[in-house]
């Protein structure tokens, strides 16, 4: 497995690329340029490009894929470069739940639909294929990301 801090940067901003776009929000760019204290970044528009059922949940699954996304390429999660997400993640599972137990059983749900979305192979090749890109251009737009998706689904 890569251990290059840039291939698993690409591939955990394309987690949250990919995630983002399936959950129906608009993804504007995909970065790998180093800033301040993050290694890349995935910016999503506000609003959605569709409606999802459950609008917390979509967020907890779109912070989640970054992470699970780099774990599947890596074979270990990265936790400690997943601060920032696992933050907001631990606050809407308890604006959810109500107490840490429900929180963590949420949170573990959560975090078993990430991996199950991304397992899937037309999703994972999304990840992939703007990896790729990242690692090539080390930033693309979100048009791009979302192209890359639709290929993807066409096979």
């Amino acid at each position: 497995m890569s251990a290059d801090p840039r291939i698993l940067t690409a591939y955990h901003e394309a987690g949250h690329a990919v995630m983002a776009l399936l959950m129906g929000r608009s993804v504007q760019k995909v970065s790998i340029i180093p800033s301040q204290n993050k290694l890349g970044v995935c910016t999503i528009q506000k609003g959605r490009a569709k409606q999802v059922q459950d609008k917390l949940e979509a967020e907890v699954l779109i912070l989640l894929a970054g992470m699970a996304a780099e774990g599947r390429k890596s074979g270990k999660y990265n936790v400690q470069g997943a601060g920032q997400d696992l933050k907001q993640v631990e606050k809407l599972a308890m604006s959810r739940a109500g107490n840490i137990k429900a929180a963590q059983k949420f949170f573990h749900k959560m975090l078993d639909k990430t991996q199950h979305l991304l397992s899937d192979q037309t999703t994972w090749k999304a990840v992939k294929v703007i990896a790729a890109e990242l690692i090539e251009h080390e930033s693309i737009s979100g048009r791009a990301a979302k192209h890359h998706l639709e290929l993807a689904k066409k096979g």
